[in-house]
């Protein structure tokens, strides 16, 4: 038989657009064959090997004299041969006529159309994938070969007896971990490296001598920050090779080793810079001069230069075309300097001349096409008699002129189309650069291009160029500091650094400190005849009454963006008006659309923004309650969230009153969208209620986000706006508010595992809520000072405090609140060798959950009863509540509380003495994050510790068992004792 890997000719690749065929069959797994969706009878395991050996012939005919050598080997029973036209008979019989013929005096498995064996699925989609690996199309490959690898259904040809199937059984598992690593190869070329670490350790663990496998478990530890572990993989490596194979490591790994010990940079791929050509002089030459210290913007010269390419008959379609490029941004984002330079770029593939002309459609009084068309017919060699007086037979006469030659127009500052559209030549061979700060959708076939401020790398350069290299190398955060200020727009860099360069006595610094002040740095910006704020006012003065008023008060919100929904509150208009209003400030790139929906302002706009809107607005109030109108809008829906997440949750229904209406929604999952896309401006919006009459609804609305926190994907953010409330309701001396907000700090400690901050910011919300009388903020405040205690192991004390919060919650009928106490309840007689106490409370915690519906709340009651199930010893049982909490936390996209289900999991496997298992899920803890911080994650490297010395990577496990020493020292935790013991036992 044929020992290499099968392939099947006949498979088409799988997708294509022909006849589906009924009758497939599987060898990636149990051999079975199914009629569409009906599955077949295959018979006995003999005669499965017998299909299962004919599929694997590439359609080509078996002898009976190697089909019985592939079923029995070199001892066949006497009736091998009868046996072997048995099975082929009962094959026929139940498979599609002409499948299984008989040819030679052996047998074949001909006329399978495409899609029938998943074996040859599996190998067209790893062929492609090979080829989009060799295009650096490494998603696609990733995606190809993950669609290779679920083919697999268990052990391939399972339960196939005979030497042959038990060869293809080896070349086939093989080839799995073959298209394996090359997938985790990738993966880790893509920036997985965390997540792949998880599934690297899994897999050393079974397949523990695979050095390839350990070289990317090495490789993808490195580069997650855990080089003490991946050192340690290579000792683990080094000593099983040598115990069980007497062998060293392979050179590869042996190489990577060296450099993870060097800390080698070049473990990552270098990026090559782009060379330009020079540029000839040719006439007529009407450009401007291009800038000597030009920078950066190489995506966009090689862009338009293709474009010019195609017109000029360089791009390989013999000039055939008439190009047109239209440049848009905002004033100062560099479109002239842009656009003159690919025009310089591109002289030698205009010889017959290259004309310009600046429109001033920024100003007040643009260039009339008629007068442009007059010079530009003049720059050709027209005379002036006979120039024609109309604008038609002006443009007219142009297009002829510029017929049969090559000529490149800039079009530089337009207005808009109207204005553009007269001054276009209309001949092949030509072609036309427009810059504007309009974007020209209605210019029939141009080719659009959005000019964006410079990336930070770019802007440090320019600022580099123009004030010196010697200067900024010495000041490199300071000059950093400088062009973020600058907002990274190429005219503010620029009159920045050409101050700097004017004034010998200044360091970096002090420019920097001059543009710290938000309300000075538009003054700060200008020298000579350049000013960022003239620029700007020479857009805002074109603008109708509406749109001034809304780019004002727009720009009055701190946040990074702002929804079409959030932008008609502050405006108190219609979405349908407030999307045209928009749409329309777009089209001047006074604003930017950052996404459907969704809009944000240059840095440097915004501020020019505020100033108008204290300049301009007539009433104060006005700004006062446009940001109001803001503020309600986002907590009516934030409001609406958690009433979704939390049905029957009576917080809502103590939240101080808003005026203007939110959004609704009707499920969870567009509510979690809202949310998560709105946490950065909504928290901004939160933070500049300080020192207003907005405090109260602010922190209301901080308390009602709570999600963002417990998620992990905004806890910085909001941990920052929490500290703020509590400094801003402490000044302003409002007890009840600063209560709250202590009770929302308090939350942010717990979940990131800071238990001696919660605990001292809890006593205080405390007093706090006690002495306003402020019921809401009591109860939770109780539930989560039993946490404290919990974590401290102060079970008693806790016991109680979760009683006084169950006590709370009932009296206002707060269902959610009281199954949370008694959640935490069940844990607090878990601590206290409570075990039947704790799953009976558990148990009713998740009833009460469960009367709410599928919310996130739900995997909550699940995770409680798992936990105290593990306690009782009942494993089995823990892991069905753990799996199904997963699942909720997953689909409401609590990361960390999935981080938390993981850690949960290991450890019900290592008392369950499945350490591979255990080792996987610590691993997908440690990717994920958990609930509790640093504190947590140091228990998460305890238990994988034990995971790994149980399945003999000693050295690995005393890595992560020194990293969490260190965790727990820091924090003060009560497991260092326990740690430092585990590092003693495993020390020789």
């Amino acid at each position: 038989m044929d020992d290499r890997v099968p392939r099947v000719p006949e498979q088409k690749r799988p997708g294509s657009l022909r006849e589906p065929v009924t009758l497939r069959f599987d060898v990636l797994g149990p051999v079975r064959a199914r009629r569409g969706e009906q599955p077949l009878a295959t018979g006995s395991p003999q005669q499965r090997a017998l299909l299962a050996a004919l599929l694997l012939r590439e359609g080509r005919t078996a002898t009976a004299a190697e089909l019985i050598d592939a079923l029995w080997g070199e001892e066949p029973p006497s009736q091998a041969l009868a046996a072997v036209r048995t099975y082929a008979s009962r094959l026929r019989k139940v498979l599609d006529p002409g499948v299984l013929v008989s040819e030679s005096g052996g047998y074949a498995v001909r006329g399978l159309g495409e899609g029938s064996l998943d074996l040859a699925v599996a190998q067209e989609w790893a062929a492609e994938a090979e080829k989009a690996k060799g295009t650096g199309a490494l998603g696609r490959a990733r995606e190809l070969l993950n669609r290779a690898l679920g083919l697999w259904d268990g052990e391939a040809l399972a339960g196939v007896p005979g030497p042959y199937a038990e060869a293809q059984r080896v070349r086939l598992e093989e080839w799995r971990l073959g298209l394996l690593e090359s997938r985790l190869d990738m993966d880790l070329e893509q920036g997985c490296h965390a997540e792949a670490v998880s599934e690297l350790t899994a897999l050393t663990a079974a397949y523990p001598l695979r050095e390839r496998l350990r070289e990317l478990l090495m490789l993808a530890l490195y580069r997650s920050g855990r080089q003490a572990e991946a050192l340690a993989v290579y000792a683990d490596t080094r000593r099983l090779l040598a115990e069980e194979l007497g062998v060293d490591p392979r050179p590869g790994l042996r190489e990577l080793q060296r450099r993870i010990l060097q800390a080698d940079p070049d473990l990552s791929e270098p990026s090559a810079p782009q060379t330009e050509p020079s540029a000839a002089a040719v006439r007529p030459a009407q450009l401007p001069a291009t800038v000597p210290d030009f920078t950066g913007r190489s995506s966009f010269v090689t862009e338009l230069s293709e474009v010019l390419a195609g017109a000029s008959g360089d791009g390989g379609d013999g000039g055939r075309v008439m190009a047109v490029s239209a440049l848009a941004g905002i004033g100062g984002v560099g479109k002239t300097t842009l656009a003159v330079h690919v025009a310089h770029r591109a002289r030698p593939a205009f010889p017959d001349g290259q004309l310009y002309v600046d429109l001033q459609g920024a100003g007040s009084r643009s260039a009339e096409p008629e007068t442009v068309l007059g010079a530009f017919l003049r720059a050709l060699g027209t005379a002036d008699a006979a120039i024609p007086d109309t604008l038609a037979e002006r443009a007219a006469l142009y297009r002829s002129m510029l017929d049969g030659r090559r000529v490149l127009v800039l079009l530089d500052n337009a207005k808009d189309a109207a204005q553009v559209r007269p001054l276009l030549p209309g001949t092949e061979g030509c072609a036309a650069l427009v810059t504007s700060r309009v974007r020209m959708v209605d210019l029939a076939g141009a080719h659009l291009v959005d000019l964006d401020v410079m990336s930070p790398e770019e802007a440090l350069a320019l600022f580099t160029k123009i004030v010196g290299e010697e200067r900024v190398a010495s000041e490199r955060k300071a000059a950093l500091d400088v062009v973020a200020a600058c907002g990274f727009l190429p005219l503010a860099i620029r009159i920045a650094a050409s101050r700097l360069a004017a004034r010998r006595t200044w360091t970096v610094s002090v420019l920097a400190a001059k543009l710290a002040d938000e309300r000075r740095r538009l003054d700060e910006l200008q020298a000579g005849d350049l000013a960022v704020k003239a620029t700007f006012e020479l857009g805002y003065g074109q603008l109708e009454p509406a749109q001034a008023r809304a780019f004002r008060l727009l720009g009055l919100a701190d946040g990074p963006d702002m929804s079409l929904a959030a932008a008609a509150a502050v405006l108190d208009l219609p979405p349908e008006e407030t999307e045209d209003l928009l749409e329309s400030l777009v089209d001047t790139s006074l604003l930017e659309s950052a996404a459907p929906g969704r809009y944000r302002f240059h840095d440097l706009v915004r501020l020019y923004a505020r100033a108008c809107a204290e300049r301009d607005e007539s009433s104060p109030g006005e700004r006062g309650a446009a940001m109001s109108r803001l503020l309600d809008f986002y907590l009516a829906t934030a409001a609406g969230v958690y009433a979704i997440e939390r049905p029957g949750d009576r917080l809502v229904d103590d939240l101080e009153e808003t005026r203007y209406p939110g959004l609704r929604f009707t499920e969870g999952a567009a509510a979690l969208d809202w949310l998560y896309s709105e946490a950065a401006p909504m928290l901004a919006c939160v933070q500049q209620a300080a020192g207003t009459d907005r405090l109260r609804r602010a922190v209301d609305l901080l308390w009602a986000a709570k999600d963002l926190t417990e998620s992990g994907a905004n806890s910085r953010q909001y941990e920052a706006t929490a500290r703020a409330m509590c400094e801003a309701t402490r000044t302003a001396e409002d007890t009840r508010a600063e209560g709250r907000a202590r009770t929302v700090l308090t939350d942010v400690l717990l979940v990131s595992g800071r238990i001696q901050q919660a605990e001292g910011e809890a006593r205080l919300a405390m007093d706090l809520a006690e002495s306003v009388a402020d019921a809401t903020a009591v109860s939770w405040v109780a539930n989560n000072r039993g946490l404290i205690c919990l974590h401290q192991r102060r079970h008693p004390e806790g016991k109680f405090l979760f009683e006084q919060a169950i006590d709370g919650f009932r009296a206002v009928g707060n269902k959610p609140g009281e199954a949370s106490a008694l959640s935490n309840l069940s844990r607090a007689q878990l601590g206290s060798g409570n075990t039947v106490a704790a799953v009976e409370i558990a148990q009713r915690g998740l009833a009460l959950y469960a009367e709410m519906g599928r919310t996130m709340r739900l995997a909550n009651g699940h995770f409680a009863v798992g936990v105290a199930l593990t306690g009782a010893g009942r494993y089995g049982d823990a892991l069905n509540q753990f799996t199904q909490a997963l699942e909720i936390f997953g689909d409401h996209r609590q990361r960390l509380w999935q981080g938390a289900t993981n850690f949960r999991m290991a450890e019900v496997h290592m008392a369950a003495d499945r350490p591979a298992r255990a080792a996987q899920h610590a691993e997908q803890a440690l990717a994920l994050g958990c609930i509790g911080g640093d504190r947590m994650r140091g228990n998460v490297l305890t238990l994988l510790g034990r995971a790994l010395f149980t399945l003999g990577q000693a050295d690995r496990a005393k890595a992560c068992w020194n990293e969490a020493l260190s965790l727990f020292d820091q924090n003060g935790a009560a497991e260092v004792d326990e740690v430092r013991a585990l590092l003693t036992s495993a020390s020789p």
